[in-house]
């Protein structure tokens, strides 16, 4: 009888004998067959613990409000891990490696940290990953990054500018064949999709924004014309009397606004307010209304807002200005990044317009119904919400006429748009006749602001608007 000791050391197992009585090649051959099996066993994987990146803009801490993998799943590179919503925007998180899920560090709706880990994922070591590399966060339609996405059981490699090409006309990558490097889909490929189904042929665009005519059979239905103003019909939702008190963080767009409103309120407000004849604003966007609904835009009055704001911008310089923090320099912003107040269900966003001051009334259009479908969504990027130099605020389409708007630094300037209504005024020959009114409410910067320029500003802004045509003269 062979009484044997096992003892491990590392991935070594030691087979000794304590008192050896016989001894025969079958025990030998035994033994030595155990540790082959044991030795097998070991696994070859490397555990990477992915850590939440600096997304930027001095965030520190995001809530993750959707997850994309579950554990046990295996990814590629550039897959989608999750979605993050920090105090600015919506951020996907995708991967860098090909492995598999081992550990979800946070649920639905925790915070995460920057700095600390997201998921581990286990890798194949012989790959030679290292893995004090980091998770890659794409902000979408911000940048030219390539991403994977998979539609209907296999993956589609596009970049995200291509991916919202395709999104604002209605296509399914899945049904594009892709001519790029790895089968990648270009926008090129987007563009002769569209004209096999159009019959017609489409040169480069400059810009995705720019939607082509769809065909008669695609056009989006008009709705039938009510001219009644709707009366809104208040929403009865069933009251829960729990009789205790509730108390909740403050995160995601509430924490962005703390902070905003807690800077504004360094600045000395200005107000001035006017109101704005938009008769014949209103008839000349009742003749283009059917024209942009040809090329899939809907088209509204903020379009020709923000239009004729950045021609008066062109005229008064500083109120598309910043000013430092310790009042020295004033800097004069290039671009008419003219924001657009927003009321979404994650709450107030201000999206801008890029580059308004080179841009047609038609493209700020399509550009405003990208950025509401993704604000509706709670998609919106990093991108869009960031670098605005002037703002607008159409409180009007929820009502009252006046509001007192607040400065969203580091800009200068607000103006807050009331509702339109149909009130009676007089004519140069002194007959009264049905007006389109709509009254404005301009905040300014008042320590390098004064009544004057802001008061000429709202004047040429106001010409425009009330005399359309004018506004061809200063077009570029």
């Amino acid at each position: 009888v062979c009484i044997h000791r096992v003892r491990s050391c590392s991935s070594i197992r030691f087979v000794k004998s304590k008192y050896v009585c016989v001894f025969d090649k079958s025990a030998l051959k035994f033994s030595h067959q155990q540790r082959l099996f044991r030795t097998s066993a070991v696994s070859c994987g490397q555990i990477v613990q992915f850590k939440l990146s600096d997304i930027g803009e001095g965030i520190t801490e995001v809530t993750v409000k959707e997850w994309y993998v579950k554990e046990g799943d295996s990814v590629s590179q550039f897959d989608s891990i999750c979605e993050v919503q920090s105090d600015k925007a919506s951020v996907t998180i995708t991967s860098r490696y090909d492995g598999i899920i081992r550990k979800l560090h946070y649920n639905i709706d925790d915070i995460a940290f920057v700095g600390k880990p997201l998921v581990d994922i286990e890798i194949d070591a012989s790959k030679g990953v290292a893995p004090e590399e980091d998770v890659v966060e794409t902000p979408p339609m911000s940048h030219e990054e390539h991403t994977h996405q998979e539609i209907k059981g296999h993956k589609t490699l596009a970049t995200p500018a291509v991916r919202r090409l395709a999104m604002e006309n209605n296509i399914k990558l899945s049904e594009i064949v892709g001519t790029g490097k790895d089968n990648r889909i270009l926008k090129e490929d987007i563009l002769n999709y569209l004209a096999k189904q159009t019959g017609a042929i489409l040169p480069p665009s400059p810009k995705a924004e720019i939607i082509p005519p769809l065909p008669k059979s695609e056009t989006v239905p008009t709705a039938p014309k009510d001219k009644a103003r709707k009366i809104p019909i208040p929403v009865s939702r069933p009251i829960a009397f729990s009789g205790k008190d509730k108390t909740e963080p403050v995160t995601g767009f509430q924490k962005a606004m703390v902070k905003t409103m807690s800077a504004a309120l360094k600045i000395p407000h200005f107000g001035y307010c006017d109101e704005i004849d938009l008769t014949q604003l209103v008839q000349l966007r009742e003749e283009l209304k059917p024209l942009a609904e040809t090329r899939g835009v809907k088209l509204s009055f903020m379009p020709f807002f923000i239009k004729a704001a950045s021609l008066g911008l062109l005229q008064y310089p500083i109120l598309n200005a910043s000013l430092d923090e310790n009042c020295q320099n004033v800097t004069y912003k290039a671009s008419h990044n003219i924001g657009v107040a927003m009321d979404t269900g994650q709450g107030l966003i201000v999206p801008n317009v890029k580059n308004v001051q080179v841009c047609s009334v038609f493209e700020i259009a399509a550009e405003l119904n990208r950025l509401q479908s993704l604000g509706s969504a709670g998609q919106l990027g990093t991108s869009d919400l960031t670098g605005g130099t002037f703002t607008l605020s159409n409180i009007g389409t929820i009502g009252g006429t006046y509001a007192k708007p607040v400065i969203l630094p580091p800009e200068v300037a607000i103006g807050a748009l009331g509702k339109i209504q149909v009130l009676p005024r007089f004519n140069g020959k002194g007959e009264v006749y049905k007006a389109q009114i709509m009254n404005v409410s301009w905040s300014a910067d008042h320590r390098i602001i004064d009544g004057a320029t802001m008061a000429r500003f709202s004047n040429l802004w106001k010409s425009y608007l009330e005399n359309p045509a004018s506004m061809l003269l200063d077009l570029k």
